[in-house]
């Protein structure tokens, strides 16, 4: 039975509600959970638009945005984080860092200084797009980082085994690393609604493909829309459905990719973000299969999302990306880059379709979310527990 004292928690992060991303569900989902089974959370990020609140709570979960005047590549430099994170720190029985974060090392430092120990989730090694000698600076600087705060850390969480042992932040630290799945939460989809949205995306009753995610270099949806040379020989109606923001700011993949995209223009559907869990379980549910293209992924959970709503996957060959297909057999393995075996994969799964999906329930027992939270709480609770000995 777990320790019924509440715990003091506090979360740092770049970038939380309403920013969309996998880091920033996860964060949201286990921030929220703790907080409704009492503790008392609160999160300390950058306030990304000037339209936030500096202080609000949602669901239970106090969140307390730093002015962050500057951006760089993916991050925003918070200059008073420093102080916040002092004051903040002083009341609080762990902390819960979310990496990779320019800051990593400072919440380190302050927390040796304050006598608190840290939890650290490691979301993805940081891979920006080459070319840029300043990526490869802001690479290496951002490992140092990470490397400082790993040695004086708690504990650290990875995804899956198959991640923390192919990563190179995660790898030297392998004593430390606890897996922990994600926590998944999605409604069941509205079905009634799911195949009005079908019918709106079909082409000639062709296939309707999915993706989901940022249109950004390491997500490779190039090879996804490559991949209609090989799926348009079977199914010439198929048609690809893009979730996601896709003029990202800090990068130039959609520019570059106008050719392409033009190429196939017909057959390309582009909704932009889905914010509603509903609606994307809608998305899901109104797919035939979902394609993940990416070159690096830590775990990609919208391969379970989709999964949860009954659409099986195609995902590449990434360690921890391939994880929700070995573990479900919901869907086939490509390897990276390959556009003819992405092609092969969606029209052997199309062919048979009802061998590829499993039940919702099957997917829910491999893929916990109440274990998922049960880990987490046990993890802080042992570094409160380290921190009073």
């Amino acid at each position: 039975m777990l320790n019924p004292r509440k715990l003091r928690i506090l979360i740092s992060l770049t970038y939380y509600l309403p920013h969309r991303t996998g880091l920033t569900a996860h964060v949201q989902q286990v921030a929220e959970a703790l907080a409704a089974r009492g503790h008392e959370v609160t999160v300390l990020a950058a306030r990304h638009s000037i339209d936030l609140p500096r202080d609000e709570t949602i669901h239970g979960v106090r969140i307390v945005r730093l002015w962050s005047p500057i951006r760089l590549s993916r991050g925003m430099i918070m200059p008073l984080f420093p102080y916040a994170l002092w004051r903040f720190m002083a009341r609080k029985d762990v902390i819960f860092i979310n990496t990779p974060m320019l800051e990593t090392s400072l919440v380190a430092f302050i927390a040796q200084m304050k006598g608190k120990r840290v939890v650290a989730t490691h979301h993805g090694d940081l891979v920006l797009p080459q070319g840029k000698l300043s990526n490869r600076m802001i690479e290496t600087l951002m490992l140092r980082f990470y490397k400082y705060m790993a040695r004086r850390a708690s504990r650290l969480i990875a995804y899956s085994h198959d991640y923390a042992e192919n990563s190179y932040y995660l790898k030297p630290f392998l004593n430390k690393v606890s897996v922990i799945y994600p926590p998944i939460k999605l409604p069941p989809p509205d079905r009634e609604r799911a195949r009005e949205l079908r019918e709106g995306w079909q082409r000639g009753g062709g296939p309707v493909i999915g993706y989901s995610g940022r249109f950004v270099a390491e997500k490779r949806p190039d090879v996804l829309i490559r991949a209609l040379e090989t799926i348009n020989k079977a199914h010439p109606n198929a048609r690809i459905v893009f979730a996601g923001e896709y003029d990202i700011k800090y990068e130039d993949t959609w520019e570059k990719n106008q050719p392409l995209i033009n190429k196939y223009r017909e057959q390309l559907v582009f909704l932009g973000l889905i914010t509603s869990s509903q609606a994307l379980a809608n998305f899901y549910a109104a797919l035939d299969i979902l394609v993940l293209p990416s070159d690096t992924e830590c775990f990609a959970l919208v391969q379970v999302e989709a999964m949860l709503c009954g659409t099986p996957v195609v995902m590449t060959d990434t360690p921890g990306g391939r994880v929700p297909v070995r573990e479900t057999g919901m869907g086939k393995i490509v390897p990276r880059g390959d556009s003819k075996a992405m092609g092969e994969a969606v029209t052997a799964i199309l062919a048979d379709l009802d061998a590829y999906r499993k039940p919702r329930e099957a997917i829910e027992a491999i893929f916990n979310f109440d274990e998922t939270i049960n880990r987490y709480e046990r993890h802080f609770r042992d570094a409160a527990g380290e921190q009073d000995a």
